[in-house]
């Protein structure tokens, strides 16, 4: 019985940060799932920023999968990926400059944290899978990191509010309506806190 009782400080240390990881799996991958069914759908100016987060929340959610110990995608198609995303908010194809900005921001920080699992994993292996390798990252990074998503979240999240988006009706960068507008709002929101997450378990 002692023995059991011994386990379970570490069952449970376990636990908090698998279980955000499939929480990240679940929100990421709903918003990837969603954007991508919304791109033929959209026309082609509001088609770019659907793109990136479709790619950004697939990408996240294998990224996220790896870290809660189920099937992990290989280290080098998720670099590619975020590569891509960064490469792909660099063009200017409909989307406004601040928009693509945050996603160029996002999509390095997909990069910065899939070069960081895979050294991490590298490492890992290297002790012989004991887990003496430390986090993965770089602490300066990673809070910077933390710090910009923080920021960003703080100043979207009031876009949700129906008393603060109403005067936006009309306005949206991606489609006629604010109900699309604050969709897509949503779905970076949903991102930016996924990061946040995976930040702060990785």
């Amino acid at each position: 019985m002692s023995g059991l009782a011994a386990t379970r400080p570490e069952e449970a240390a376990m636990g908090g940060p698998e279980l955000v990881s499939w929480l990240v799996v679940g929100v990421c991958g709903g918003v990837g799932c969603y954007c991508l069914g919304r791109l033929r759908r959209l026309p082609a100016a509001g088609r770019q920023g659907r793109a990136l987060e479709a790619a950004m929340g697939i990408a996240m959610a294998l990224m996220a999968a790896g870290m809660a110990g189920g099937p992990a995608a290989p280290a080098g198609v998720l670099v590619a990926v975020s590569a891509a995303t960064v490469l792909g908010a660099a063009l200017p194809l409909g989307l406004r400059a601040r928009h693509r900005a945050h996603h160029a921001v996002e999509g390095a920080g997909m990069l910065y944290m899939a070069l960081a699992m895979g050294g991490a994993s590298g490492a890992h292996a290297a002790h012989g899978g004991h887990p003496g390798a430390g986090p993965a990252g770089v602490p300066v990074l990673s809070g910077a990191l933390l710090v910009y998503c923080a920021l960003y979240a703080l100043r979207t999240a009031p876009r949700l509010v129906p008393a603060a988006a109403a005067p936006r009706a009309g306005h949206g960068d991606v489609g006629p309506g604010a109900g699309e507008d604050e969709v897509a709002v949503a779905c970076r929101l949903a991102l930016t806190l996924g990061m946040v997450a995976m930040v702060l378990v990785m």
